[in-house]
């Protein structure tokens, strides 16, 4: 499970780069710019606390 929450939040952070490349280079739209970020922000901010949170002794 965690592996997979894992990749989860690299493909997140992914959609929250990848795009702002492809903007500067004129190969997709703001709007397109705009909704790829929210939906990389969401994977990330919902996956990612969850299996970075410290550990229990």
């Amino acid at each position: 499970m965690r592996k997979i929450l894992i990749i989860i939040s690299i493909i997140g952070l992914v959609l929250t780069v990848v795009p702002s490349v492809l903007v500067f280079i004129q190969e997709i739209s703001m709007e397109a710019h705009k909704q790829l970020m929210i939906v990389g922000m969401l994977m990330w901010f919902g996956t990612s606390p969850f299996w970075m949170k410290e550990q229990e002794l």
